[in-house]
């Protein structure tokens, strides 16, 4: 099968949602590792307050996609250019982390655990309750008494990963986005909508749909990029033809111990959404406002699914968890492309 015809075959599933009122619109893109790609888009980038059209072009807030297309990407080419090392312990690096309290544990967790959801910090915390001011929020991120829990997937893990990118860095997290149709707090012309925030009191479009992110300035660590199909697709090709990670960095990636994580990425395992056809060596990662990437490093393709899901209410059942894994199953079923 043609790339072409592979994504005809997948984005006629995503047609049925958008047809049946399950998503409001969405786009769907196909990358190889060779640079071919085909993009296939529909539907709306907002119902209300009105109506609007979804174009090819349309800037997704890509929500959780944030932490693997910027935090760990940054993180892991630390650790290649030396300046960091997975089992070093947050305080080494962030000394003022709970500074007054030494012997506290969450000095001694590991940039390894917090990659990896492996950390025992909480799933979220409402920071954006905490105060308005960004640089107090991370103050109060870094002196809070966190409680050890169990391991879980955790916003909170990737906030303090990009504090320790913008120490290293020294520059703001906007400042490290990757190249291409990337974008931090776009405003309405091109972006699609999300939620109509109780909080903020209106539809959220081109703003942060997550509350912590944009209390924390637009951006943080675990949400906050916006960008478009063919945007998300170059950093997928990247990937691929190893431009944006060395071979032995992507090998740690995909080292895991009975875990869904490995170094950010998921790996592929039982019942995750990028389907049952795809490669071992397959990783992907999935945003809370309906966006996904899935990256299948031992057949050489991507493929991005971005969808406005939660516009204009999370609160309703879209079935994309199902759409996730249909959608992926007929792209890697249609491998290899001819």
């Amino acid at each position: 099968m043609t790339l072409a015809a592979a994504a005809d075959a997948a984005f006629a599933l995503v047609d049925e949602a958008i047809d049946a009122g399950r998503i409001p619109g969405a786009v769907l893109g196909l990358v190889t590792r060779d640079g071919d790609r085909a993009i296939r888009f529909g539907g709306h980038a907002a119902l209300v307050p009105e109506r609007v059209a979804l174009a090819e072009d349309a800037l997704f807030d890509l929500a959780s996609l944030t932490k693997v297309i910027l935090t760990t990407t940054e993180v892991l080419r630390l650790v290649e250019q030396g300046r960091i090392d997975l089992s070093d312990p947050l305080a080494l690096h962030l000394p003022d982390l709970r500074q007054y309290q030494p012997e506290h544990w969450v000095r001694q967790v590991t940039v390894r655990q917090l990659l990896s959801h492996r950390s025992g910090l909480p799933a979220v915390e409402p920071l954006y309750t905490w105060g308005s001011d960004p640089e107090t929020l991370k103050a109060l991120v870094l002196q809070k008494d966190w409680a050890a829990g169990p391991e879980t997937y955790s916003d909170v893990n990737y906030v303090l990963l990009g504090i320790l990118v913008e120490r290293l860095r020294d520059k703001p997290l906007r400042d490290l986005l990757p190249p291409g149709d990337f974008a931090v707090s776009p405003g309405p012309a091109r972006a699609v909508a999300t939620e109509r925030c109780t909080w903020r009191g209106r539809v959220m479009r081109g703003e942060v749909h997550d509350e912590n992110a944009y209390a924390l300035g637009g951006l943080a660590g675990h949400a906050g990029l916006f960008g478009s199909a063919a945007a998300v697709l170059d950093f997928a090709g990247s990937f691929l033809t190893g431009e944006v990670l060395r071979p032995a960095t992507i090998g740690e990636v995909l080292r895991v111990e009975d875990q869904p994580h490995g170094l950010g990425w998921q790996v592929r395992h039982e019942g995750w959404f990028g389907g049952s056809l795809c490669s071992p060596d397959t990783i992907g990662h999935t945003g809370f406002t309906g966006t996904a990437l899935w990256l299948d490093l031992e057949r050489g393709h991507a493929w991005t699914l971005l969808t406005n899901r939660v516009h204009p209410s999370r609160h309703v059942e879209t079935g994309i968890q199902t759409l996730r894994r249909s959608v992926s199953n007929t792209v890697s079923a249609a491998w290899p492309f001819r």
